[in-house]
This record gives C-alpha cells, sequence and structure tokens, in this order.
C-alpha cells in the first residue's frame, strides 16, 4: 500500500470530497477481510456501430482491449482477481499481486482487463492463452517472466467502503485517475479516455491494430452484471463466442482425433447451430482438446438443427465448454461463414454467451 497523505492530491483524503455523501458508507470491518469478499459481477457492453451513438458529444471512447476481463479487490495489501463469471484468477497473474501499492485506498473494487501484448505492444488473445491453462504453480510462476500481463483498469466500483456505482461514468473516472497510480513499468495502468471524435477514435483504434473501441455514455451510472446500451463495444472484426457441441474427426491418419469442432450459441432455452470450426486451430490444440472433450461424451446431440452433413459423423459432448470465433459473415441461415477459431474463454460459461449480430 502506498502511504496515505492528508493532502489534497491522488490519495484516499484527498478524493474523499469528490464522493457524495448521500452514499453509504461501510462500517469498519472488526479484523482482516478478504479481498475478494466485495466482488461485484462487471457491466457489459452491447455491440453496436458509430450510427448506435445517437449524441456523439455525450460520449467517452476508450480503446477496446482483446483481453480477460477482471474484477481486482484491494483490501489492505491483500489483492484478489476474479472473473467475469466469478472464479478467482489470483493466482494465474502473480505479477499482479504488487496491485495495492498503486491504489489509494485500504479497501476498494476495480475494473478492468487483463492482456498480454505481442512484440510490436499490442495486445495479442492468443497469447493470454499460454496463461489461462495453466495449473502448476512453478508454471505460471515462469510464464509470469516470459510472457507477463498488463491490468489495464477503466472502472472504479467501491473506494473506501463506499459504493460508487450509482456515480456518472465522468465522475467514477475523475476518481479512478487519481486513486491509482501507474506502475513504472505499465503492468498496471489507467489509460484515458480519448480525446477524439468517435470517428476519430475508431480510426485510431484501427491503425493502431487494436479491437475497436467503447463508447460509454458521460452519465451512465455502472449497473452490475447487465449489459447495457449505455456502454457499446464498436469492433473492427466480427467476433463470436460459441458453445462447443460436439467435433468431428480428421481426415487420414487424423481420422481418430478431432478434426475440427461444432459450435452454437443459446437460443432461449435451446441451442442453435452456428457451424464447425477447424481453421485457427493448431494440431497440439486439437490433441488437448481431444482427451477433454472424451470425458465430456455424451450419446446424443444436445440441439436439433445440425445439418445431416454435419451431424453423421459427429461425436456429441455435453455443452459445458466456451470459445472464440472471428468470421467474414454469416449465411442466410445465420451460420457463420469462414469461421477462425481464437482460442477458448474459460472465465465464461455457456449462458453468458450472446448472438453478437
Amino acid at each position: 500500500m502506498k502511504d496515505q497523505p492528508t493532502d489534497s492530491g491522488g490519495s484516499a483524503a484527498g478524493l474523499d470530497h469528490q464522493i457524495p455523501e448521500v452514499l453509504p458508507r461501510a462500517a469498519p470491518a472488526p479484523g482482516p477481510v478478504p479481498a475478494g469478499a466485495a466482488f461485484i459481477a462487471p457491466m457489459l457492453a452491447t455491440l453496436g456501430s458509430p450510427q448506435s451513438i445517437p449524441d456523439p458529444h455525450g460520449w467517452a471512447y476508450e480503446m477496446k482491449w482483446d483481453g480477460v476481463r477482471a474484477i481486482a479487490a484491494v483490501n489492505g495489501n491483500a489483492v484478489q482477481l476474479t472473473s467475469r463469471n466469478g472464479n478467482d484468477m489470483t493466482l494465474l497473474y502473480p505479477e499482479l499481486g504488487d496491485l495495492a501499492e498503486y491504489v489509494s485506498a485500504g479497501t476498494a473494487v476495480l475494473d478492468g482487463e487483463i492482456v498480454a501484448l505481442n512484440r510490436a505492444g499490442r495486445p495479442d488473445f492468443s497469447l493470454l492463452q499460454t496463461r489461462l491453462k495453466l495449473t502448476d504453480t512453478t508454471e505460471i510462476q515462469a510464464a509470469a517472466q516470459h510472457t507477463p500481463v498488463r491490468l489495464v483498469l477503466f472502472d472504479l466500483l467501491e473506494f473506501e467502503g463506499r459504493d460508487l456505482t450509482a456515480l456518472d461514468y465522468c465522475q467514477r473516472r475523475e476518481i479512478l485517475e487519481q486513486a491509482v497510480d501507474e506502475a513504472p513499468d505499465f503492468h498496471v495502468q489507467v489509460p484515458g479516455a480519448l480525446d477524439a471524435t468517435l470517428e476519430e477514435a475508431v480510426e485510431a483504434s484501427r491503425q493502431l491494430g487494436l479491437e475497436g473501441i467503447l463508447a460509454k455514455r458521460l452519465t451512465s451510472d455502472y449497473t452490475p452484471g447487465a449489459r447495457s446500451r449505455s456502454w457499446v463495444k464498436i469492433k473492427h472484426q466480427r467476433t463470436q463466442e460459441v458453445v462447443v457441441v460436439g467435433w468431428r474427426p480428421g481426415k487420414g491418419n487424423r481420422a481418430s482425433k478431432v478434426g475440427s469442432l461444432l459450435v452454437a450459441v443459446p437460443d432461449g432455452i435451446d441451442l442453435r447451430y452456428l457451424g464447425r470450426v477447424g481453421s485457427g486451430l493448431t494440431d497440439r490444440e486439437l490433441a488437448d482438446v481431444g482427451a477433454r472433450l472424451r470425458k465430456m461424451a455424451r450419446k446424443t446431440a444436445p440441439l436439433g438443427d445440425v445439418p445431416g452433413a454435419d451431424a453423421a459423423d459427429a461425436h456429441w459432448v455435453r455443452p459445458a465448454l466456451v470459445g472464440e470465433v472471428q468470421y467474414s459473415g454469416r449465411t442466410g441461415g445465420g451460420r457463420l461463414r469462414h469461421p477462425v477459431w481464437r482460442g477458448w474463454r474459460p472465465d465464461k460459461k455457456p449462458s453468458d454467451v450472446v448472438v453478437e449480430l
């Protein structure tokens, strides 16, 4: 933890006057409390386009980071990182354990994205994949040295026991920027909103090779767990989270191995078939997932709209694994055109998947 001076700078005392007194102040805890006790389900954005923003002057624009969402809870010197679906990720990212040193508060809950950068300095989800599947402590420590991650923070939900979710976005951001100091090597950072028009923000994101931007209404509150139209994600490429429902064997000497995955999306209480994907999956990835899928085998298809050509040699599995694909478009029947595998999403469960039109 940083020292907390009494001046009006970026300290807890200096920020105190900015938080309206009408918000409840938590009573002091009688003793140490687990940092993760304050987990808040993150607010979610809706997919849109520049045309989705009716009044561009009433919005702020942030870069969209291609990583894994994380709720970071700070309690004294303790830090806990929790995924969007409530899984504890703290041990996966030991290099982020010093977050409390950069937060000017005894307790805080922050929202952000964990990203891994490639040699060009751009977020690379495939690099992050190498971290997501590790379980051995020694391997995790080694990966933290070879493939370090960054925590990009963009919202502040609680500060010194006070709930900030009812404040406007612009108020929360102002407090966040004063409450968090960036780490010297930027493994903890708070990028500012873009000083640009909507069109300029989209173009800047494209030129930097990023995934897109997030437009956030300046007067929006933070609605935990809700998918809100006050946050709009504008992406350059089409991506879709999918649920794996089965697999088809490869050809020739790979006839007994996984050749492609059959994927779907939730449709009410059912699943709707989107097609099969093999591109983007390496032989090693197919071999690794093959053993896992065989343990999840079931005799019948978990959905009813798979074409006969795809179902003929399919092996069905329990629909529990979530991945992400990139695609060029959709057929008239809603199937994905030219899907390419991007990676697994262990931070999400099937019920989190929504159709990205």
